[in-house]
Formats: C-alpha cells, sequence, structure tokens
C-alpha cells in the first residue's frame, strides 16, 4: 500500500500505510491522524480536509476541478498549493506523497 506522510502545523509527522482507492482524507481519518476535520465526509462541502501538497507533488496529482478551487477559497489560509484531501485518490504512483495540514480548518 502507498505511504503518505501527514504533517501537522507544529512540524509533527505521521506516515501511514493507505489502502488503494481511498482518499488522503479517508486515510487520515481512519488513522486519527489531527488536523484534517472532514466535517462533510468528503463531500466537497466544507474545506476542513484543506491540505497543502508537498511541490513536487503537485504535477503528480489531477487538476483541481472548478468546484473543488471555489471550496479551497474558502479554507483558512489557502495557497498555491493547497488541495482538499478528499479529492486526492490514493493510487501506486502517490506512494510517498506528503501533505502538511494548516494551523487550523474553517
Amino acid at each position: 500500500m502507498p505511504k503518505i506522510t501527514y504533517i501537522d502545523s507544529s512540524g509533527n509527522q505521521k506516515t501511514i500505510e493507505v489502502e488503494i482507492g481511498l482518499t488522503v482524507m479517508e486515510g487520515a481519518i481512519q488513522n486519527n491522524v489531527t488536523g484534517i476535520d472532514a466535517d462533510c465526509g468528503g463531500g466537497m462541502s466544507c474545506a476542513t480536509c484543506h491540505v497543502y501538497v508537498k511541490e513536487e507533488w503537485l504535477n503528480k496529482l489531477p487538476k483541481a476541478e472548478d468546484a473543488e478551487q471555489d471550496m479551497i477559497d474558502m479554507a483558512f489560509q489557502p495557497q498555491k498549493n493547497s488541495r482538499l484531501s478528499c479529492q486526492i485518490t490514493v493510487t501506486e504512483n502517490l506512494d510517498g506523497l506528503t501533505v502538511t495540514t494548516p494551523e487550523k480548518q474553517n
């Protein structure tokens, strides 16, 4: 299974194996990763699964669709590398992906 590293806003890291086909958000929730609230359960209607994707991974992910970008615009301190973790589906190609959670979720 691909390993995903989650880093919280304080720099604490947790690397976990996430089953292919799950989202980065689901992997976080199933493994008690702090900093990803996922209030809407992955329905892309709250932006509480907002993460910053490590720069070298951005081109390896599918581009954020307009609806995701609209939600990111409402997230806390969005940046050019912001994504909603509910919209990132884990594949073999994402082994080693690193995401950082913001200081807070809206």
